[in-house]
């Protein structure tokens, strides 16, 4: 592998699988709502202030108002719903769950692109793939479950935060086209925190909330969203949307180590063989175990 790309890949799985360690961190003090609201101000201003150094500010305000619907659907599908669906599922699980929970994305997209994307035929190994990743989920949620119903519930939660994020893959790659991926990701934020900032306001903490919680925030706006977009975005211009996917894999053992050593959460057998059965699924449905090719990409579902 060679290292101009294994090392990207790498720091991407880093950043991504941080992202629900810093969630947890940042819930201590506020609440799901508050802390997307904050997380995506610092995303809207870091991915507003590229967008503007390379269009100039009228371009770019021009850009972003004749997104217009689009910009408004992938904020709400793509960004303010998942995020608060992750963000409240781990108020009742650990991390490394909400991450294993989140890796069944693409399996979603597979199954919703049979209905949504005709064309996409889907049989024999990945029609398999589709069902082993089904599988994994549910071993995931129902086989003794971390925390009991409440437990069941908010490992739902992040699953529909994935379903969520599917659809909205689905929407911007055949709808969007060619548009730049900077404009879709800055669009997507700035949109999500249209939408969730009265509920962030509501919400908002009744006293200042503590340094690391407000760090927390920082860093998922700026490191997990606009720079793991941006280096997202660069991958896939350099290596191809299917080489840059493959991050994917990477997220929930990553997420389950900073949980582990960071967050004193234990790993538990069935997180363990959930995980094993999502991703195999995951290969398999999306077609990865296929010799990988160049595709169109997509805007990536940062969690």
């Amino acid at each position: 592998m060679p290292r101009s790309y294994a090392t990207p890949l790498l720091v991407l799985a880093a950043i991504w699988g941080s992202s629900f360690m810093f969630i947890e961190i940042a819930l201590d003090d506020l609440t799901p709502a508050a802390t997307m609201t904050g997380r995506l101000l610092f995303a809207s201003a870091a991915l507003g202030g590229i967008l503007i150094a390379r269009r100039g500010f009228a371009q770019a305000i021009r850009c972003l108002r004749d997104f217009g619907r689009a910009g408004v659907i992938l904020g709400v599908v793509s960004t303010a719903l998942p995020f608060w669906l992750i963000a409240w599922g781990q108020t009742r699980i650990d991390s490394g769950i909400a991450a294993i929970a989140n890796a069944s994305m693409p399996i979603f997209v597979a199954l919703l692109a049979i209905w949504f994307a005709r064309h996409e035929r889907v049989t024999g190994v990945r029609a398999f793939g589709m069902v082993l990743g089904l599988v994994g989920v549910g071993v995931l949620v129902g086989v003794d479950p971390q925390g009991g119903w409440a437990g069941v519930v908010g490992t739902l939660a992040v699953v529909l935060a994935s379903i969520s994020y599917a659809a909205g893959s689905l929407y911007s790659q055949h709808k969007l086209g060619d548009s730049s991926g900077l404009l879709v990701s800055s669009a997507s934020a700035f949109w999500g925190l249209v939408v969730i900032l009265p509920f962030g306001i509501a919400q908002g903490p009744s006293e200042l909330p503590g340094w690391e919680a407000v760090a927390a925030v920082a860093t998922l706006g700026l490191v997990g969203t606009a720079v793991g977009l941006l280096l997202y975005l660069s991958l896939i211009d350099h290596h191809g949307s299917a080489r840059a996917s493959l991050v994917v894999y990477l997220l929930p053992p990553a997420a389950l180590i900073y949980g582990a050593v960071f967050l004193d959460e234990t790993i538990r057998l069935t997180a363990v063989a959930g995980l094993a059965l999502i991703l195999a699924g995951v290969a398999l449905a999306s077609g990865v175990v296929r010799p990988l090719r160049r595709r169109q990409p997509v805007p990536a579902p940062t969690p």
